[in-house]
């Protein structure tokens, strides 16, 4: 097991979530295009969102599709 993994059960079992819920490579997917087609403070803001999406209801993978396309269709990297 490794440490990010530890951190995620750890992360879990402190939210009272269950961690076979988490893909963390969706979610690291997503934050590394966030931090690569806008930029790095992105990542963590739309991986929040995707969050707050599907605490909503939103399914976690339609919901990171979406954001990924809007990514795709981001004009590039910003500065700052």
């Amino acid at each position: 097991m490794t440490s990010l993994d530890e951190w995620t059960a750890s992360a879990c079992r402190a939210l009272a979530l269950d961690p076979t819920d988490v893909d963390l490579t969706m979610i690291l997917d997503l934050a590394r295009d966030a931090a690569h087609h806008v930029q790095r403070p992105a990542a963590p803001l739309t991986t929040y969102l995707l969050g707050i999406a599907v605490g909503r209801g939103a399914d976690p993978k339609a919901a990171a599709a979406l954001l990924h396309s809007t990514l795709a269709a981001w004009p590039g990297p910003a500065d700052g």
